[in-house]
């Protein structure tokens, strides 16, 4: 798992496509590539008001969006958006799911929450869980630095106690 986030400020009157785009950048979502064209802006403003519309509906299936959906809105090939689609779903802000249309089952995604606040939450728990385990191995190193450090002390001891016993028993002969 690669998480890269990035410490971008929203700026003020910013509009909803401007906080879209840097919450994305926040979470590490943007394309990495400095020519890269993918608007993933307006999937995520797309993802957001179909679950608004499916939760006021009760039709879960309208939240639903298939990756030649996300592509279409994201202005990238289908082959590109499942490239991008697995940091999305590492961070759980979205979740794979499947639904009968028209006599098919049509697998697709949608955003892991009610809106968008609850997957971000999502988000934020993988993160805090990631670093809660980064936390927990600095101080297995603190500890292994420690240690390798008593055991190189140890034989310095050992040889210095006996090269004392050894003059002590010259000393006495």
């Amino acid at each position: 798992m690669k998480i890269e986030l990035d410490l971008v400020e929203p700026v003020e009157l910013a509009s909803s496509d401007e906080l879209a785009k840097i919450i994305l950048a926040r979470l590490g979502l943007l394309p990495r590539k400095k020519d890269a064209l993918a608007k993933f802006q307006k999937l995520l403003l797309e993802l957001c008001e179909r679950k608004k519309i499916a939760n006021r509906d009760r039709k879960p299936e309208f939240a639903v969006m298939t990756v030649e959906e996300m592509g279409l809105y994201a202005g990238i090939k289908r082959q590109t958006m499942y490239d991008h689609l697995n940091r999305w779903l590492t961070l759980n802000l979205l979740k794979k799911t499947s639904f009968v249309a028209d006599g098919k089952i049509v697998t697709g995604y949608e955003l892991n929450g009610t809106n968008l606040e609850s997957a971000f939450k999502k988000a934020e728990y993988v993160v805090h869980n990631q670093m809660s385990l980064t936390q927990d191995i600095v101080r297995q190193f603190q500890n292994e630095i420690k240690k390798e450090k008593l055991r190189a002390s140890v034989p310095q001891v050992e040889s210095q106690s006996k090269k004392t016993s050894d003059s002590s028993d010259e000393v006495s002969q």
